[in-house]
Order: C-alpha cells, then structure tokens, then sequence
C-alpha cells in the first residue's frame, strides 16, 4: 500500500499544495529560544529608553532582529518535494511486526536544507518515529523505514507525515503535512488446525465428495441425450460410442460444504478484557476455524449473536460462492474481527434467526457464559445443522480474583448442549484450539458410537 503527494512551499509544505502561510503563521513558529530572544531585546529597547542608553537600544535591536530574520528566511524558503508511504504488509496478526518504508523526492530544481520527518501513528504501535534527512540534492531521493506492532486487534491510521525545518540557530521551524494516511489492519492471530474427521456430518460433505471435486474440477462433465439447438462442440464422443447416439457434454456444479462459525461477542458474557481475555481467545479461535475451513475447500460464513453474518446477505445466504474466492473471503473475515467488539445483545436470539430451517452443514461456536435460557437457544441450533461444536468459556477459570463464576452453571451448559447433539468443550486459560480441535472429533465420535450399539462404523465426514 502507497500513497503520496507533492508541494510547493516552506518544507513540510509537501503534499499540502502551495504555501498560503502567513506572516502570522510564520511567527507562529518561533521556537521557545525565538521567543526569549524577541523578549529580551524589546526589554531592552524599552529599558534603554527609560534609561536613555542608546548602547543598550542597539544591544536589543540586534536581539529582536534575529529571530525576526530567522523567520523570514524560513518562510521564504520554498521546496517541491514528494513522498510516499508503503506498508510491508498492510495486515499482520496480533504480536507481530510491519515495517512502514519512507520515501522523499526532492522534484524541485533546488536542493533542500536540512529536513526533519516524522510519521503519527497511534502511541499503541509504538513511539513517533523521526528521522534527520540532510540535504537532497534536486532530483534526489531519501528512504527510511520503522517498524511497528500491536497487541491489539485494530484498524490504526497512519499519517499524516509531515516535514520540519529548523534555521541553523534553532529560532524558528515550520511543519506542514502531507494529507495522505494509511491504514494497518491488526487482525487476530490464526493457530494451524489439524485435519481431523468428525462423525455424524451428513453426506455430501466429507473427504469423497472432496475427493471427486479434486480429480473432476468445479464443473463436473456428465453426458445427456442430444436435444435439437445443441452445440455441436459439445458433443461427448466417448459416451456417444457407448450409448450408441449422440451425447453432449452437461456442466453441473457440485454443491459445497458449508459451515457457519458462530462467535458470541455479548458483553456480559466474558469477564476481563485484554490481550489474555476470554474474549480475545474467543475471537482468535473463531479466526482459525474459518480459515482453517476456507482451505479445506468448505463455503464458511461468520455469524454474530447481532444476526450480522459474513459475507454478507447478497451472497447465498451470506456463504462463498466459489473455492476461488476463499482468499478474499478470509481476508474479509479477518478484517472484520479485527475490529469486532462486545456488543450489548442480551441473548442469541438474532443468530438462531439467521441459522435458517435446518441442514446447513457444520455450524462451530465459540460461546461465553451462558444461562439456563441461553443453554436451551443453544441447543435448539444443533436442529439447524448436520453437525455441530461448541467451545464455551469456563467462567470459573477465567475469574481470576474477580467474583467467580458459578462452576455448576458452565457443567449445566455443557450438559445441555451434549443432550442435544452438540460436541461441547470448556475452554480454560492458555488452552490450545488445536488440541481442543481434536479432543471435539474424539468425543463427537464417542457419542455417536454410544447412540449407535450394535452398529460397526458409521457414517463419517470431513469437518476439517
């Protein structure tokens, strides 16, 4: 990502258009030392009045006259230069670095003096970054570059950079700015997922029909009979010399998987805040799920308690249309957790809305406390999907000398979600999603292997 611009004017006036400064402004710019010094010599002029010692009028004349002459020369001074911002990337995970890149052209036919350039950026990213750029000749360049980091999920601007000049007895300086910002995205970090099975999954959305979709392609080939109109060029040979009449080629789309992660942002429902909180392990989770789900070739949708689902409405249903945009739908799921918060939602009611009549895949839920009402709403959404995993905060754990929880509401939860079909997993502090992930598809097949006696194997699908 860059951005950047051009000017006319007093230093730091880049980017900003020509200089329409005034005199007022200029004088504006009178550093601390400026300033004594104007004082000091209308002090004197005025005690060499009082005093009538004309030695002392000339002594403050020359006092009050540099600092004027240093803004003059200031203001008069007058460059075209441009620059650019690049950020290397424009989106990084939680705890990780980005380096922002510098770069300033003099595009005058002067060379500049000494310049001083600095970026704002957010005091979460780290302190404002200064760099002394000494002189460029014309057509020249300067290049410098920072790093940055967060342990906040965000979206932070960046900018405006701006230019400062000094004269050389520190007098006077004069800033401009460019209009420009950039903006890095902080998005949660994403935990690699193992590739486990899950039991219970309908047909159509495991490792067969993955299988076929990689030997036969989004558009699987199957021949019909010939109807007058069609194109000749669609003529299947093969089929045509088995059946004994003419084929022709009919392209159908096989149906996606499709999975909806549900993430429960209700205020109340997690204590603390901070990069270790409930909520921010909530949010991480949920990230690498659907990431994890995008490249296993599933259509993954983000679902909130609001009823706000992503990608939006327009798109099926609010899922991928196609295995070739995972990538930018990740990348859009990502983002939006980047800046997702707790919201003032006092159940899950809205998200049960969304969930439809039933049948749509996978449904994975990252959840925090939840009452006996909240529990039953819960478990009725197992009746909307094939197949369905819970992770719920444990409360108790996560007090940490705050009032705790009450740990038979978190046993009570789970017991009620495991009637009702659901894979359910307390999570406590520092636990590994990978590992949970694994311990859901072992006690998601022990269920249903205790539903079933009698019956060797079963039916079994991919979920990740």
């Amino acid at each position: 990502m860059t951005t950047g611009g051009t000017g006319a004017g007093p230093p730091g006036g880049a980017g900003s258009g020509e200089d329409r400064g005034t005199v007022r402004a200029a004088l504006a710019g009178l550093t601390t030392r400026g300033r004594s010094f104007l004082a000091a010599g209308v002090a004197a002029a005025v005690c060499s009045y009082v005093l009538g010692q004309a030695d002392l009028l000339r002594v403050g004349l020359l006092l009050a006259a540099l600092p004027l002459v240093c803004v003059a020369v200031v203001y008069r001074t007058r460059y075209r230069v441009a620059g650019s911002r690049r950020l290397a990337p424009a989106r990084v995970p939680s705890g990780s670095e980005a380096r922002v890149h510098l770069r300033m052209d003099n595009v005058s036919r002067l060379p500049t003096g000494l310049l001083m350039l600095q970026d704002r950026v957010p005091y979460v990213l780290g302190p404002r970054p200064r760099f002394v750029l000494d002189r460029v000749e014309p057509g020249g360049r300067r290049e410098v570059s920072y790093r940055v980091r967060s342990d906040l999920r965000g979206r932070y601007p960046l900018g405006p950079l701006q230019l400062r000049l000094d004269d050389p007895f520190g007098m006077c300086e004069l800033t401009r700015s460019f209009s420009a910002y950039d903006t890095l995205t902080v998005v949660p970090q994403v935990e690699p997922l193992p590739a486990v099975r899950l039991t219970g999954e309908a047909a159509g959305y495991g490792d067969g029909r993955h299988r076929s979709l990689a030997l036969a392609g989004e558009d699987d080939v199957i021949p019909r009979g010939y109807r007058h109109g069609d194109d000749l060029r669609r003529v299947h040979w093969r089929s045509t010399a088995r059946y004994g009449e003419l084929m022709v080629r009919r392209e159908e789309t096989p149906q996606r998987a499709h999975c909806t992660v549900l993430l429960d942002t209700r205020g109340y429902a997690y204590e603390g805040a901070g990069p270790d909180s409930p909520f921010e392990w909530a949010v991480c989770g949920a990230a690498s799920a659907a990431v994890h789900l995008l490249e296993r070739g599933y259509a993954v949708r983000l679902l909130t308690d609001t009823g706000t689902s992503v990608p939006g409405p327009d798109g099926g249903g609010g899922f991928t249309g196609s295995t070739h945009d995972s990538a930018e739908t990740a990348g859009l799921m990502l983002d939006t957790l980047a800046v997702v918060d707790h919201s003032d939602e006092d159940g899950l009611s809205l998200a049960y809305d969304v969930l439809g009549g039933g049948g749509e895949g996978l449904l994975v839920a990252f959840l925090g406390d939840l009452d006996e009402e909240q529990a039953g709403l819960v478990g009725r959404m197992r009746h909307r999907a094939t197949a369905a995993v819970a992770f719920v905060m444990d409360g108790p754990a996560w007090s940490r000398g705050m009032e705790p929880a009450d740990p038979r509401q978190l046993e009570d939860g789970l017991r009620r979600l495991r009637e009702a079909g659901w894979t359910a997993l307390p999570v406590a502090p520092g636990a590994s999603l990978a590992e949970l992930w694994r311990q859901a598809d072992g006690q998601g097949a022990t269920r249903a292997d205790a539903g079933r006696p009698g019956v060797v194997g079963g039916m079994t699908g991919s979920w990740g």
